[in-house]
């Protein structure tokens, strides 16, 4: 498909679906917790999309190439790329998908807050900063909320925010560092070979590895794999080469409205007003931040 300026119908539709298919992943991520260690889990994922990728990049005769200019600033990349999945993993394990949603894909606020004391032609407009704040409010509520029912564990939802940090420090690092001068499918391929070493070895130290194991479980992990840390990355960079990447951030907002259903309409899981509040804060706050002005 050819570049285009403003984001279409299938534009749209495909970032849609693809906002639905993260909010689900978080669903499918607590339900393999159930029967797989969660940072065995997040290993064996990271293992087997590094497999996946690197087929993919010799079956396309694209690589992999690792530059020795790259090599401190993909490390970093790996690990912070870890980080961020030892802890929503572990997050996803101790509080409810709802909450995790909202905390997590808080990510653009604190990547706009990066952006702004590093990138100078980035800094904070009025609006971004009203969205910030907003955003960040809506966290605050999260946070507070202690009077829902069900799971709503407090060191859980530090755990989603500090994944959501590290997120926001990856995108960071593929703006301002050599990270940015090699393409997204081995940025990718990158933090999957880094993390896959990190998270198996780290696993040994989080308990038993295999907790009640079932085939169910084992299609959680395999739709994490295809869908999540292969197909759909694959599929959201391709959309980021035919689309601007403001229209496509734009969609970003969709994604903890996902989590929050279907962790309600699953996992039957209780959304008071207070979450529903925040939600509304955090998606509000990044509609502003991810708009253009006119």
């Amino acid at each position: 498909m050819q570049r285009k300026d403003h984001i279409d119908a299938f534009g749209a539709v495909s970032l849609i679906g693809f906002s639905a298919l993260l909010g689900f992943n978080q669903v499918v991520i607590k339900l393999v917790n159930d029967g797989l260690q969660p940072v065995f889990s997040a290993g064996l994922r990271s293992f087997f999309a590094m497999v996946l990728i690197f087929l993919w990049m010799r079956w396309r005769r694209s690589g992999p190439h690792f530059e020795r200019a790259v090599l401190p600033s993909g490390i970093l990349s790996g690990v912070l790329f870890a980080s961020e999945f030892i802890l929503l993993y572990l997050a996803l394990d101790l509080t409810t998908v709802a909450r995790t949603s909202v905390l997590f894909y808080s990510m653009p606020v604190w990547l706009s807050l990066m952006v702004h004391f590093t990138v100078p032609e980035e800094r904070l407009t009025p609006q971004k900063t009203l969205g910030l704040l907003l955003a960040f409010a809506g966290v605050c509520l999260a946070l507070a909320d202690r009077g829902v029912g069900g799971q709503a564990s407090l060191a859980g939802d530090l755990m989603a925010l500090g994944g959501s940090l590290g997120w926001a420090g990856i995108a960071l690092l593929a703006r301002i560092s050599p990270f940015s001068r090699v393409g997204p499918t081995m940025q990718i391929f990158w933090q999957l070979c880094v993390s896959s070493v990190i998270l198996l070895i780290a696993a040994l130290f989080f308990g038993p590895l295999v907790r009640a194991f079932q085939p169910i479980h084992a299609a959680g992990l395999g739709f994490q794999i295809l869908a999540i840390a292969t197909g759909g990355y694959l599929f959201w960079f391709w959309l980021l080469k035919i689309y601007p990447a403001s229209g496509v951030a734009s969609f970003g907002f969709l994604a903890p409205i996902f989590g929050v259903f279907f962790g309600w309409l699953i996992l039957n899981e209780p959304v008071g007003p207070t979450l529903w509040a925040a939600l509304a804060l955090v998606s509000l706050g990044l509609i502003l931040i991810n708009r253009r002005r006119a």
